[in-house]
């Protein structure tokens, strides 16, 4: 038990410093907050003590990816605005508007991969993953060939695009794809889709990872190699604006590489989950001209295990004016996330029974 609240600690205090930092380092949230409450609920459990409102506590992790990628972020923002643990404010009052009795924590991950490992492995309540990558998991197809479909998988909720961000030093002219041939590239981590995608590119122009000096870095370590003039290349898949990219760019010279052509064209009708995108012009210091790329959703998903009237609550709150409200004011991605039919037929995945009733009787169908 003494891992358990201490992992559990970690989590629930990150939203904090997560409103700060978006926040311009104000107080983010007021005194009497859910997550507040939920933190002294957690440090009575962990002294021995047994208040009511402690034991009446649910906990609902979330995966989302490495610190410093918009995944990591947004599931913070989520699980803040879906907790609403015993003694919080009433909604209608300024309060929570989240699930009763629900203290949601967002757990940094290695990437789409892992969290679709731990759902599976019924370690994680929900996770953020990209769209495409839960379809292959779902339907046992793509990536996940041979492995076997991952039978439990179930959607909550198409969430925003994230944009792939080929960054590479400017001196080591790498004009397209093709250019990263010999080149000392990292493509993601192992259990990233990064990788997946990096290897679709290379893929689709015609090239081998044995043609690139491969590593297999989380973005930080990649930036920070890049930097260090240790790597020529590095990809990352994450919303628009990358803090890890709009960091690094003020440390070197960088440039975006075009993601456009014929190459991309096939790309994208043999993997229709992807979208032509650009990337505006002046989003990170030396991009003065809007680069082309691709876009791919993001995707809540959950596991079918999982009470349909506890992931009808999420869904419930996770569509909430105030929830809305918080994404929208707190990461520029935030105005993307909208309820729509549009993006409940991009899902490509079935729907968990609780969100789907939610749907429902919100008049939103598919």
């Amino acid at each position: 038990m003494h891992h358990l609240h201490e992992d559990l600690m970690i989590f629930v205090v990150y939203p904090f410093a997560l409103m700060r930092r978006f926040l311009g380092g104000k107080a983010a949230v007021p005194a009497r907050t859910p997550i507040r409450s939920a933190i002294v609920a957690l440090m009575l459990l962990c002294m021995g003590a047994e208040p009511a409102a402690a034991q009446d506590i649910r906990f609902f992790q979330i995966g989302t990816g490495p610190t410093g990628e918009t995944r990591f972020a947004f599931g913070g923002l989520i699980a803040n605005a879906i907790s609403n643990p015993p003694g919080s404010r009433e909604c209608d009052k300024g309060g929570s508007c989240g699930v009763p009795g629900l203290v949601a924590v967002a757990k940094s991950t290695g990437g789409a991969i892992a969290n679709i490992d731990a759902i599976a492995a019924k370690r994680l309540d929900a996770a953020l993953v990209q769209s495409d990558i839960a379809y292959w998991a779902y339907h046992g197809t793509g990536i996940y060939k041979g492995k076997g479909a991952v039978q439990n998988l179930r959607a909550i909720a198409m969430l925003y695009p994230e944009s792939l961000h080929l960054v590479a030093r400017k001196d080591a002219k790498i004009h397209s794809v093709k250019d990263l041939k010999g080149k000392r590239v990292s493509l993601g981590d192992k259990d990233s889709g990064e990788l997946v995608h990096g290897r679709l590119l290379l893929t689709a122009f015609g090239m081998t990872e044995g043609q690139i000096k491969q590593s297999f870095l989380k973005p930080g370590p990649a930036a920070d190699a890049l930097a260090a003039g240790q790597l020529d290349a590095m990809l990352v898949v994450d919303g628009v604006p990358v803090p890890i990219v709009a960091e690094l760019a003020q440390r070197a010279d960088i440039v975006l590489v075009p993601l456009a052509g014929p190459e991309v064209d096939k790309m994208r009708a043999t993997y229709p989950f992807f979208s032509a995108s650009s990337i505006p012009a002046d989003t990170y210091r030396g991009t003065d001209a809007d680069v082309k790329t691709l876009d791919v959703g993001v995707v809540l998903v959950t596991g079918a295990e999982r009470p349909n009237d506890l992931i009808y609550g999420v869904t419930r709150a996770l569509w909430h004016p105030s929830t809305q409200k918080l994404l929208t004011e707190s990461h520029p991605r935030g105005k993307l996330v909208n309820l729509s039919a549009a993006g409940l037929d991009k899902l490509g995945i079935q729907l968990h029974g609780g969100a789907s009733a939610y749907y429902f009787d919100a008049g939103v169908t598919h």
